[in-house]
């Protein structure tokens, strides 16, 4: 039955790994992340209702993974949630043919049915049902995670914008909270950003932020800190997990790497290229204060920069 059903597929077309059991079903699925699977219901080792369970549960562990990766700043619908855990269609193939079998493979996660003896037109126009769904899923997470990105990224620099800034912060300090954790910031100001596009133009003054913005991206640590566009010429640094020394050392390096951008900027008055100030805070969150001390205190910190002369790096101590 497995041969006639791989030269029944081939004759259509399609690619065909094969497997004689369970077990193995599970092996190829995840190295090989097929498009559709043909699953009998009576297998050795493990049959198909068991191995149908299994291949679903994998689905929604992959899942759950890449969700984590948004973390709380995103979100899916539930309607697609459920769309996407079914995105690998498993059509099951069975001699029983009774109602409990047949809601049994759906409680187990089949998308659909042919019972023995096939008919085999009846197989080719569910196998390709089938694929056109799955093609239907694919494009809704991939328009998903298009509009996500849309919706969580500066337009012009391509860093997090101003609500996925928010966010972040947010659902770091309740976690960091918990683990009583240090939560570190960055807030980065051009040095006389505004003369800067008087002098070179808006279109200059773009590309100047994107490099800039680029700086900060590649500086900082991509599995864990945000980078995001403040306001204006004013980006800022999300760091969890990073003590105060290490949010200073980090915003030299910053600050370094802006400097050997080597921007001409003959209107500033402390350097002949595009400079930084930059505001340090760092706390240890609690249930009691809120992401707005932080913010203010790295706020403060980036003021007393400006206000020292500018292109250099402030620290505010806080007290833990």
């Amino acid at each position: 039955m497995r041969l006639l059903l791989r030269e029944a597929m081939e004759q259509e077309g399609y690619r065909v790994v094969e497997v004689s059991n369970g077990k193995e079903c599970l092996d190829a699925y995840t190295v090989v992340k097929p498009d559709l699977i043909l699953l009998d219901a009576v297998m050795p080792i493990m049959d198909g209702f068991t191995c149908c369970q299994e291949l679903l549960h994998i689905t929604k562990k992959n899942l759950a993974l890449a969700l984590a990766s948004f973390d709380s700043g995103s979100s899916l619908s539930s309607s697609l949630i459920s769309m996407l855990w079914d995105r690998t269609p498993i059509l099951m193939i069975t001699g029983l043919d009774d109602a409990d079998s047949v809601d049994r493979a759906f409680e187990a996660g089949a998308s659909d049915f042919v019972t023995k003896p096939i008919h085999w037109a009846m197989l080719r126009r569910r196998v390709r049902r089938l694929l056109q769904q799955g093609q239907v899923y694919k494009q809704l997470e991939a328009a998903n995670q298009a509009l996500q990105q849309l919706a969580n990224e500066d337009g012009l620099t391509g860093v997090a914008n101003r609500r996925r800034f928010d966010q972040y912060l947010n659902s770091q300090w309740l976690e960091l909270a918990q683990q009583r954790s240090p939560l570190s910031m960055i807030l980065c100001d051009i040095d006389f950003f505004k003369l800067y596009n008087d002098k070179y133009g808006h279109p200059a003054g773009d590309a100047c932020l994107q490099k800039v913005a680029t700086v900060l991206k590649d500086t900082a640590q991509k599995n864990q800190d945000l980078v995001a566009r403040y306001g204006g010429e004013e980006f800022a640094v999300v760091l969890p997990c990073t003590h105060a020394w290490g949010a200073v050392h980090l915003a030299e390096a910053m600050q370094t790497g802006v400097r050997e951008l080597k921007i001409l900027h003959s209107e500033s008055t402390v350097s002949q290229y595009v400079t930084l100030s930059l505001g340090v805070a760092t706390i240890i969150p609690s249930f009691d204060t809120s992401p707005s001390t932080l913010i203010a205190a790295a706020d403060q910190a980036l003021y007393q920069a400006k206000a020292e002369g500018r292109n250099r790096i402030n620290l505010k101590q806080m007290q833990h």
